[in-house]
């Protein structure tokens, strides 16, 4: 139980990785909120896991609703009274329209920027002010391997989730006087249904063959990092970008072709 009675706010959490934070940080003892757009989605997996023993809640959030990154916090700490762990799990982007840098549409880039970098600073600073008086937190911001290795495309993508990456260092240097913690995780390709729905096998089969460990990782695996940044375990550990990966951009750039022979 090493989250005992933490509470902890989770965006973008009714499937994927968000999901399986959810699920490990409720198994660990928090009490968990689900923030999400789709409130009767958040509901059904809530009562499930608290059938199950967790303690799970849901909250309302659209990211494109900027405000509600703020009420959300509010709202959690009106109903438990503080919040000791934020999860910035939310991300998007269009594949279909986030493309190289000379052929992504400038509002398709903007857009995506905004998005991804807005759910992370707005949450943040919310739950900043109410952990101050509580004597601190940690703010755990799931970023990607693609803010550090640049890719063919998405382009916009790329760049919001390395902003995000730069943006976890600040919070971690300017808030860590007021004993606030943030740390960034970076899965690489996981096996989520977003990712089984807009990757080919084709390109799935080719970017496995640059990962040393040879698989795409496990939603839980992402999930495991998250509840070592939320507890305590981690209490002198900020400002940290750790990728969970598979080892993928480690090796030389032609270790996927000798790999394959």
């Amino acid at each position: 139980m090493r989250l005992k009675d933490k509470v902890i706010l989770i965006t973008a959490s009714t499937r994927g990785i968000g999901y399986a934070c959810v699920e490990a940080c409720a198994k660990e003892g928090a009490i968990v909120y689900m923030a999400a757009r789709d409130l009767e989605r958040a509901q059904a997996a809530a009562e499930q896991l608290s059938a199950a023993g967790g303690r799970v809640k849901c909250i309302y959030n659209d990211a494109t609703k900027p405000e509600t990154f703020i009420t959300m916090v509010d709202e959690v700490v009106n109903d438990a009274g503080r919040i000791n762990v934020l999860v910035n799990n939310f991300g998007t982007s269009n594949r279909q329209k986030d493309l190289d840098f000379a052929n992504t549409d400038p509002n398709v880039f903007l857009d995506t920027v905004t998005l991804n970098l807005r759910s992370v600073f707005l949450a943040s600073q919310a739950a900043v002010r109410y952990m101050k008086k509580g004597g601190g937190g940690s703010i755990i911001n799931i970023s990607s391997v693609g803010g550090l290795v640049p890719d063919i495309s998405q382009v916009a993508y790329g760049t919001s989730k390395a902003a995000i990456n730069y943006l976890t260092k600040l919070i971690a240097v300017h808030e860590a006087k007021n004993g606030i913690r943030c740390n960034a995780v970076l899965p690489g390709m996981t096996a989520t249904d977003a990712v089984e729905k807009n990757l080919t096998e084709e390109f799935r089969s080719l970017f496995l063959r640059h990962i040393p460990l040879g698989r795409m990782g496990l939603p839980e695996e992402i999930a495991a990092a998250v509840v070592h940044f939320a507890s305590d375990e981690s209490a002198y550990t900020t400002g940290q970008i750790m990728a969970v990966s598979g080892g993928f951009g480690l090796a030389t750039p032609v270790y996927g072709d000798l790999a394959g022979q």
